[in-house]
């Protein structure tokens, strides 16, 4: 047995126990991470229990689907030439459920990934919520290297392997580690 093979077994024996040791608690704080960043969002589109704050109507009509100036490749639901909606159109109304649909997968799906709940579920409501957000809303190259592109990367990790060890996926028996 040479030298190069003992160092080799001891390399793979040595990062194989802290791996064990280490990927629950970094698969724990990627939850916890990008979690942190959509429910931050999420509870911020609310002024109580059930209470949608209005004011965040506007920010989904006239930021993300009617901004000035128009942000090429973005989704423009609003008429292009005066940079409004029609008088009683449907658009408004849709764009407003929109508002409170994101409020609400932006808080439950952070939770259940906190928690370790239907982790991989989660993760991938967030995954189409940040694909979303970047080829609709914010259509540009640097909103992709920062942020989206980390949430997408931590998201995927999630889906990819799970919630890990320190889960309630774990504990229910819906994910199985060694």
């Amino acid at each position: 047995m040479g030298i190069f093979s003992k160092f080799s077994e001891l390399y793979v024996m040595t990062f194989g126990i802290i791996s064990k040791w280490l990927a629950p608690l970094v698969l724990l704080g990627l939850r916890i991470q990008v979690a942190n960043v959509f429910l931050s969002s999420g509870l911020s589109k609310w002024n109580g229990f059930l209470q949608f704050n209005a004011d965040k109507y506007d920010l989904f009509l006239y930021e993300f689907f009617c901004p000035d100036p128009i942000r090429p490749g973005a989704l423009l639901l609003c008429n292009p030439e005066t940079l409004d909606y029609d008088t009683g159109s449907s658009m408004v109304s849709f764009i407003e459920f929109l508002a409170v649909v994101a409020g609400v997968v932006e808080v439950v799906l952070p939770i259940l990934l906190i928690v370790g709940l239907l982790s991989r579920f989660a993760s991938i409501g967030l995954i189409g919520m940040t694909l979303f957000i970047q080829l609709a809303v914010f259509p540009e190259w640097s909103h992709w290297v920062n942020p989206a592109s980390w949430w997408f990367g931590a998201l995927m990790v999630v889906l990819a392997f799970g919630p890990g060890k320190l889960s309630l996926d774990r504990f229910v028996g819906l994910e199985r580690y060694k």
